[in-house]
């Protein structure tokens, strides 16, 4: 004798394998569910549908947002190029991290300029206070990031300090921070940060006294560890906000100065590898932008500083931005580096345009960030974002446990 089929599924319900799934409610929550479907007669089964459905919703939202980047004293965007992604530099691509400008501010016209250019997002042109004085909005964001002036704390400068006005401008810095509560903030500034007298603890204790509380750490990177052709060393103070359960931890580095290191990291890459190929092609018609620019200084003796050629198989030393027309010269010895040489020497992508003239040029490649050792700590941060975002979901399916399958 036959056995008689039930009714087909319902092509709504939950399938595996052509049977019905299976899974349960926690007996709490059912028991409220149950109350509500005494007074209107829904079927159980709809509000488990309308539950998942927001859930789902929220979840798919959430995993295609992009975190929201508030960059201040940007110059013309290095730090935020390496952030936002999506560039090649020396055969490498950089990918997209999954960062969105929101908000960008620097002083300096030719900066804005350049940056708007590039990174296709028109920064604020003013001094940050005055905007924030004015009642100037700040966006809503998940990080904040900037490179706030470091000529007061730099060695090749007088090293004034907090004593300029352009010193203490990190306090800028501190009240967006405090305007915005962002879950994590990153500041760069010079290596002469950690030798001026105690103003780098004085700095950090600053920025851990905002509300509601930041957990400080400081690194000092190399450069040409993470793939740039330039020995140039910078801090970066990063804050992470009290209440977040996940911890920043810093890039590891890509290269070595040994290209035998015990962890198998790439060499440096040198000058000759990063200029080689520009050498002869500044009055070329095909040349790349601002292969033009140069500075004609002469030579005034090696006793000053930017009058020695930089070294053909080693890292270029770091590109200044207060050079007064004696930036290095090419290994070549026979005129100073052109200003997409030091582009390049900084890691910019060949299609990275700087506007206004020469000189500006020059103090514009100086004062940014490396747009590849940016990249780099960007991927450390998008972690972060990952592991906390982890973390959280974790702890919300424990406090909110209403279904999960057999």
């Amino acid at each position: 004798m036959s056995r008689k089929r039930g009714p087909k599924p319902n092509p709504h319900s939950l399938y595996k394998n052509g049977k019905r799934c299976t899974f349960y409610i926690k007996h709490d929550i059912k028991a409220r569910l149950a109350t509500i479907k005494g007074g209107n007669g829904t079927p159980l089964s709809d509000f488990v549908n309308i539950a998942l459905d927001k859930y789902l919703k929220e979840l798919l939202t959430e995993e295609s947002k992009k975190i929201k980047i508030v960059s201040l004293f940007s110059a013309c965007g290095g730090m935020d190029l390496g952030f936002k992604g999506d560039f090649d530099f020396l055969s490498n691509h950089y990918e997209d991290l999954g960062f969105e400008l929101a908000f960008a501010n620097d002083i300096f016209k030719d900066a804005c300029n350049t940056y708007e250019t590039n990174l296709k997002h028109t920064p604020t042109c003013l001094d940050i206070k005055e905007y924030l004085d004015k009642g100037g909005v700040i966006p809503d964001c998940d990080m904040v990031i900037g490179g706030f002036p470091c000529q007061d704390f730099s060695l090749a400068g007088k090293r004034k300090g907090f004593s300029t006005e352009r010193g203490r401008l990190y306090e800028q810095m501190k009240r967006v921070i405090f305007l915005k509560r962002p879950k994590i903030f990153i500041a760069e500034n010079v290596k002469g940060l950690i030798n001026l007298a105690g103003a780098l603890e004085y700095i950090k204790n600053d920025f851990a006294s905002i509300y509601p509380g930041y957990r400080i750490s400081d690194y000092l990177l190399m450069a040409a560890d993470y793939g740039v052709p330039q020995t140039r060393e910078r801090v970066f103070i990063v804050g992470v906000r009290s209440d977040c359960q996940s911890d920043f931890y810093p890039p590891s580095p890509t290269h070595a100065a040994d290209e035998f290191s015990e962890d198998f990291r790439k060499p440096w890459i040198t000058a000759r590898e990063a200029i080689g190929d520009l050498w002869g092609t500044e009055n070329k018609k095909n040349r790349l932008p601002n292969q033009d620019q140069y500075s004609k200084a002469k030579n005034y003796g090696a006793h000053l500083q930017g009058n020695k050629p930089i070294k053909a198989d080693y890292p270029a030393p770091t590109i200044r931005a207060q050079h007064h027309g004696n930036i290095e010269f090419h290994y070549n010895k026979k005129r100073r580096l052109t200003v997409r040489e030091c582009a390049k020497i900084q890691s910019f992508p060949d299609n990275f345009v700087f506007k206004g003239s020469g000189s500006s040029a020059y103090v514009q490649i100086g004062n940014a960030v490396p747009p590849v050792l940016a990249w780099n700590i960007a991927k450390s941060v998008k972690e972060f974002f990952q592991n906390e975002k982890e973390k959280t979901r974790s702890e919300n399916n424990k406090q909110n446990n209403v279904l999960y399958p057999v």
